[in-house]
């Protein structure tokens, strides 16, 4: 791993995991995300890891025009990294996923290293009051659903985003399998260096949210890359803060936001992103960690630039 003198905290701010009716505080509308994200870079988050949603109900959006009322107004107001998503949502074909950071060609955009069960239908047994129709069937199809991530998809992202329009990548992975799907690709020349790995934990189908898990993903990452990667990592849920505690403590860095945990303490729910940004940068200060800039991470991750993004 990379020794980075500086932690850097990236922010999920929606996501396509939680459904409305899960919280009033999850943003989604075009405004809310903007709002939400600006809160967010404001509290100390460099990277501001982006999903949309449709205004009307809630619905994960791939569509490039909502992320055109997202994108331009952060942009215009802060200088934190974006990071589009490529993961969308499970039920997306691999155009529809890629639409929004092929529009844009970001600095960063996620990448999930692996085809997986990536389920959280169990939603479905909390929830009490659903707030649109299309909630409940969308969470319950997990269960009967994979994630796809084969590798010409991969493939076809690296290719298409990496290539052609210089965007690096933030290799989501679930798993340990997905760390040697990386370095198959880095064998090729196709994932170049240094990687920012996202270890992910707690997804039921993934590598479960158990310390020795974290230990061991970066013990292999160690072996795979060597001084090339940049290790970060979250678990979904009420693991959230403790897995950021014990990346950073292990040198790492950490992401938090509302894609991945609605909460901000046992039975409180979290009121924004900002919120959780500021918990845990306390937490930093407490193990005596600087924060990363957003120039620090353009630095660190030799990023292309904010003013390479197609606007």
């Amino acid at each position: 791993m990379i020794a980075a003198d500086r932690v850097i905290i990236s922010t999920a701010v929606t996501g396509s995991v939680h459904v409305p009716s899960q919280s009033d505080h999850l943003p989604i509308t075009p405004k809310e995300i903007v709002a939400e994200s600006l809160a967010a870079a404001e509290a100390g988050a460099a990277i501001i890891h982006l999903h949309a949603r449709h205004a009307e109900d809630g619905r994960p959006a791939f569509e490039p025009e909502v992320f055109e009322e997202i994108i331009p107004p952060i942009a215009a107001q802060c200088d934190a990294v974006i990071n589009i998503t490529t993961g969308g949502a499970s039920s997306m074909t691999i155009e529809e996923r890629l639409a929004a950071a092929t529009r844009f060609s970001p600095e960063l955009a996620s990448l999930n290293m692996g085809s997986m069960n990536f389920v959280y239908s169990g939603i479905a047994d909390r929830v009490t009051h659903w707030k649109h129709p299309w909630e409940r069937p969308y969470v319950a199809n997990t269960y009967h659903h994979p994630f796809v991530n084969s590798f010409a998809q991969i493939e076809y992202a690296l290719r298409e985003l990496g290539d052609k329009g210089g965007t690096r990548f933030e290799y989501e992975c679930y798993d340990i399998g997905h760390l040697y799907t990386l370095a198959h690709f880095a064998d090729r020349g196709l994932a170049k260096p240094p990687f920012l790995i996202q270890g992910v934990f707690g997804i039921l189908g993934g590598i479960g949210a158990d310390h020795a898990n974290l230990t061991h993903m970066v013990a292999i990452a160690d072996k795979l890359f060597g001084a090339d990667y940049h290790f970060s990592a979250f678990a979904a849920g009420r693991h959230q803060m403790q897995f950021c505690t014990h990346s950073a403590w292990l040198g790492g860095h950490v992401r938090v936001g509302l894609e991945d945990n609605l909460y901000i303490g046992k039975g409180e729910k979290a009121t924004g992103n900002a919120q959780q940004v500021r918990k845990v940068r306390e937490t930093l200060a407490d193990l005596g960690k600087q924060i990363a800039t957003p120039a620090d991470v353009r630095r660190m991750l030799a990023l292309k630039g904010a003013k390479n993004i197609t606007l």
